[in-house]
């Protein structure tokens, strides 16, 4: 593992993400891994030749978080990283920013892979608005191992029933979902008694990946060849319209908590409508 340390001017940047207004990135690169990452496009802002999953740069700055700008904010953390990934057992950026953190009025949102994040149940429980999320799209471990370098299924599962027990509302992100893999029901079922909520979104293949995984699919997947050609290849959604229904369905009918982001790119579109019209008022 390639590891850089950089100068950096602030942690802080805007978002354009649907449910952040900023977001902070303690590290550029992320050790995980996941072979679906869709900041993999972060590299070319790097001058790292390594591949994505192999180098991570450690930001550092004097310059305190401006608490003033964050009060009231919605925070993410983070947006194209992880902020527990290996690294962090190391060098603790992502421990010093919360305890910048604990006496601001935002809404803190951290999405994670690892089990780190159990070293800063202290700072966590001290934050005034938090809510954790914990990817997780499948309970097969074998395919969750050829997909990236996280925690394993258990301990994500294990992760959000501390989390819980702690008094933090704990999400199961479970994303991406893959076609005919992913099977949302089953995931519930292991994890609804200690999961608030539940945060859905798509596997989208971009283009830096997108040959890998229909490879992968087709060499251990066979049976779901056709599938994944009619999705994105042939840019059918009727399979995702079908999932988004029996997610509502379901959700609905067991009471469950629950946020689908199938529509990514509209949620975007509709957020940034939002920010022109204020601004105009």
């Amino acid at each position: 593992m390639e590891e850089k340390i950089i100068q950096v001017n602030d942690y802080i940047t805007k978002s354009n993400l649907p449910v952040s207004d900023y977001v902070i990135n303690p590290y550029i690169g992320c050790p995980h891994g996941c072979r679906y990452c869709y900041a993999r496009f972060m590299k070319r802002f790097t001058q790292h030749e390594e591949p994505w999953g192999e180098f991570v740069d450690i930001k550092e700055t004097d310059k305190p978080l401006d608490l003033k700008k964050l009060s009231g904010k919605r925070v993410f953390l983070s947006s194209v990283t992880d902020p527990y990934n290996p690294a962090e057992e190391k060098y603790c950026k992502t421990r010093n920013i919360l305890e910048q953190l604990v006496p601001c009025d935002c809404f803190l949102s951290i999405s994670t892979r690892s089990k780190l994040i159990l070293r800063d149940i202290d700072l966590l429980k001290q934050m005034k608005h938090l809510t954790v999320s914990v990817s997780l799209n499948t309970m097969d471990e074998s395919f969750r191992s050829d997909m990236d370098k996280g925690a394993s299924v258990i301990e994500r599962l294990q992760v959000l029933q501390q989390l819980h027990d702690s008094g933090i509302y704990a999400i199961l992100f479970m994303s991406p979902m893959f076609p005919g893999i992913t099977d949302f029901r089953e995931i519930i079922e292991a994890s609804h008694s200690f999961t608030d909520a539940y945060w859905f979104e798509n596997l989208n293949l971009r283009e830096s990946f997108r040959t890998d995984i229909l490879t992968y699919i087709d060499e251990k997947y066979p049976e779901l060849h056709d599938l994944y050609d009619s999705i994105y290849r042939k840019k059918n959604m009727q399979y995702w319209e079908d999932v988004s229904k029996e997610i509502d369905q379901y959700c609905q009918a067991e009471g469950i908590a629950y946020t689908n982001f199938f529509y990514h790119s509209k949620l975007v579109a509709e957020k940034k409508k939002q920010e022109k019209m204020k601004i105009r008022q």
